[in-house]
């Protein structure tokens, strides 16, 4: 195996132990320490970056293209292309980036970070191609929420087809650009949907979505899927109860500036029940997901409330110290826990 420098310490330390315990001898030791080296230098993750920063790079030289004189005088002369034109070249142009990113998966499954790639240019494409099909058939509803549905049965199909991660993430992006697009032309882009802001409404999507994702656990079609779709779930729930705890149910930023913060204060006790809910849940039934998502935006709620409530109105000194001792207060805590767990193992490799 080719390990890093932290984790072949770790298996030396692992390995010294057990041999002191009298659990493997020393040619069983050293046949261990031998099935594994470290390694120079991460050049997975390098080529991970490369590749994201390849597409940044592609994305600022279009746009740089785009402003261009020369190239702006040449897409004056091509602005009456018919929008079904260019709906047609980009659909073409995304199955080709597919069909590609597809077959290597396949030729070259080692190269994941370029297959990928590939497969991120169809997305994009994919996009235009709904745009732009979108305009052509544009009555002057202003109803393009119906493009964000239409995008969600795409990129679903798509990712199941293709058996995409990356594609079924943006099937859930726009089934929730779709929700908060489609709530908003409902109340003619008024401030609340059913007595709802923005945020809350959100919750109320988060909340959908973990739920189904519960209610079809076992079902097999979505098993690629299913961790995905719960994660992506969790992070609508607790973002929108993030911002519903600044914000509460306020339809407008002019009427958040009029209220004093502290009469918010029942949206963040909501956002902390949520979260130790989570937590509760999973250390009962095991759900790391649950927990890690609980703990998290447990800690972020309870300083986020700080910031809001002592910023203006504490010494900076006192106002970092306290920062300081909860850190350290919870550091310690997270020590002994881990210490507790180390310990409940070692009695069962001795046993």
């Amino acid at each position: 195996m080719n390990i890093d420098k932290q984790e072949s310490e770790f298996l030396d330390e692992a390995i010294a132990h057990w041999q002191k315990e009298g659990l493997v001898d020393s040619d069983l030791a050293g046949k261990l320490k031998s099935s594994y080296e470290i390694k120079g230098f991460d050049w997975m993750r390098l080529a991970k970056y490369s590749f994201w920063v390849a597409l940044a790079c592609g994305v600022i030289a279009v746009g740089s293209l785009i402003i261009d004189r020369d190239v702006i005088e040449l897409l004056s002369k091509l602005y009456n292309t018919p929008d079904i034109i260019i709906s047609l070249l980009s659909g073409i142009a995304a199955a080709y980036f597919y069909y590609i990113g597809r077959k290597r998966q396949r030729l070259y499954p080692e190269k994941v970070f370029s297959n990928e790639a590939l497969i991120f240019a169809g997305v994009l494409f994919t996009a235009s191609c709904v745009a732009y099909l979108g305009k052509t058939f544009d009555n002057g509803s202003g109803h393009y929420s119906l493009l964000f549905l239409l995008s969600v049965f795409v990129y679903g199909f798509l990712a199941w087809r293709i058996d995409s991660g990356m594609i079924w993430l943006f099937a859930l992006i726009s089934l929730g650009s779709w929700f908060g697009t489609e709530t908003g032309y409902q109340t003619r882009w008024a401030d609340y949907f059913l007595g709802m802001n923005y945020p809350l409404r959100f919750v109320v999507f988060g909340s959908l979505l973990v739920i189904a994702c519960y209610l079809l656990k076992n079902k097999k079609w979505l098993e690629r899927f299913w961790e995905l779709t719960y994660v992506v779930g969790l992070l609508y729930l607790f973002l929108s109860l993030w911002l519903l705890s600044i914000f509460g149910n306020l339809g407008s930023v002019d009427s958040w500036w009029q209220i004093k913060q502290i009469s918010l204060y029942y949206w963040g006790i909501i956002a902390g029940i949520v979260a130790g809910g989570f937590l509760w849940y999973g250390l009962k039934k095991h759900d790391v997901i649950a927990r890690e998502f609980g703990i998290t935006f447990l800690l972020i709620f309870v300083y986020t409330k700080y910031f809001e409530y002592l910023w203006e109105h504490m010494n900076r000194t006192l106002f970092f110290g306290i920062l300081a001792i909860s850190f350290w207060f919870i550091g310690r805590k997270a020590e002994k826990i881990w210490n507790i767990n180390a310990g409940k193992k070692e009695p069962t490799a001795n046993a």
